[in-house]
C-alpha cells in the first residue's frame, strides 16, 4: 500500500493570505451560497447579524449557478470589490 502525502511541498510564489481586516464597520461583505435550500435562512441571519452587530455597510449575497462547482468567472471578478467574503454550503 502507497500512502500519499496530499500537502504541498513548497510554498507557490504566487499566494498571498490577505491583508486581515481591522474590524467590518462601514465595510462590504460577500456572501457567496451553493444555492441549496439550507443556506437561505442561515444566511439571512447572518447577514443581518454582520450590519446590526458589526456595523457592515452592505451585504452582498451571490448564489453559484451550480452547487458542486466553483463559483461562476462574474461572482468572481465581482467579488474583487467586497472587502471579505463568506462561502458556504447547506442542505
Amino acid at each position: 500500500m502507497q500512502v500519499l502525502n496530499p500537502t504541498h511541498e513548497a510554498d507557490s510564489p504566487d499566494f498571498a493570505l490577505a491583508k486581515r481586516l481591522t474590524g467590518l464597520r462601514g465595510k462590504t461583505v460577500g456572501i457567496i451560497s451553493n444555492n441549496k435550500k439550507g443556506t437561505k435562512p442561515f444566511f439571512a441571519a447572518i447577514e443581518k447579524e454582520l450590519m446590526e452587530t458589526y456595523g457592515v455597510a452592505r451585504v452582498v449575497r451571490r448564489a453559484k449557478s451550480n452547487y458542486s462547482a466553483p463559483a461562476d468567472a462574474a461572482i468572481m471578478e465581482e467579488a474583487r470589490s467586497w472587502d471579505a467574503i463568506i462561502s458556504g454550503v447547506g442542505d
